[in-house]
């Protein structure tokens, strides 16, 4: 038997990290920004009821529902997302690779069902790691340009499902801009700029205006573990692969996942 069956989900799972569903989506966005994390499951007088991430709250905050709402006035229950899994600690490893494959998150209770732990992507990338070259491992990567409005750049996130794009000015590569820059943009706007001038100011808004810059990048020859190593390191999600002077596609913690 291999040493990937020999580890148990206990050896893996991290402390888990919740905010309850009474509480605002600043909060939220503040805890998952200081712990690093995303998603944070959320609770209802101590039971889990579900996650909520940082896309959701940016759908949340940019949604004309919640036009006339501040961050603070938001409360985490218009952002949960009640479709979760979750495991047991004695149980293998092995069970954590297809569950991370659908899930950006797996709650760990114990036999009585009381919440014990949480593994992500990046604890399950601590112990196991995919086989072949980065651009075995690596999804498509899509662009925009900085100009562009940040409306349009959200509409393209939804409509599309993607939740990261490579930031550029012509030709010229100028960062990254994700869900997360979305989230805090959104967040920033309603609890600073008045009501009366919202819609206007985040209409007006680009790209470039909240992307991160500058680009974290590795060549196509990195080996995979220093790209893992390097995401776990910065705290990041993805990092843009190189190849000829070009982005050939991004390596996300999910694609590494699916790897396996």
């Amino acid at each position: 038997m291999s040493d990937r069956f020999q580890v148990l989900v206990k050896d893996v799972m991290a402390k888990p990290i919740t905010i309850a569903k009474s509480a605002f989506v600043s909060e939220a966005l503040e805890k998952m920004l200081g712990e690093g994390v995303d998603p944070l499951i959320v609770t209802n007088n101590g039971t889990v009821i579900g996650t909520t991430s940082r896309a959701a709250i940016a759908e949340t905050l940019g949604s004309r529902k919640t036009q006339a709402l501040k961050a603070t006035s938001i409360h985490v229950a218009n952002t949960v997302e009640e479709n979760f899994t979750s495991a047991y600690p004695d149980q293998s490893i092995d069970i954590l690779v297809p569950l991370l494959q659908h899930y950006k998150l797996v709650v760990v209770f114990d036999a009585e069902h009381r919440l014990i732990g949480q593994v992500t992507a990046g604890d399950l990338l601590k112990v196991l790691r995919p086989a072949g070259g980065i651009l075995e491992v690596m999804e498509p990567a899509h662009t925009i340009q900085g100009e562009e409005r940040a409306v349009h750049l959200r509409r393209r996130m939804l409509d599309g499902e993607i939740d990261r794009f490579i930031v550029e000015d012509g030709d010229r590569i100028l960062g990254i801009v994700t869900e997360t820059d979305v989230a805090k943009a959104l967040h920033a706007f309603k609890d600073l700029v008045e009501e009366t001038h919202q819609d206007y100011r985040i209409r007006n808004l680009l790209v470039r205006d909240i992307m991160t810059a500058p680009l974290i990048s590795m060549d196509a020859d990195t080996d995979v573990s220093d790209v893992i190593d390097l995401m776990l390191k910065k705290n990041i999600s993805s990092v843009p692969v190189r190849q000829s002077g070009k982005i050939a596609g991004v390596v996300t913690r999910n694609s590494l996942v699916q790897a396996l």
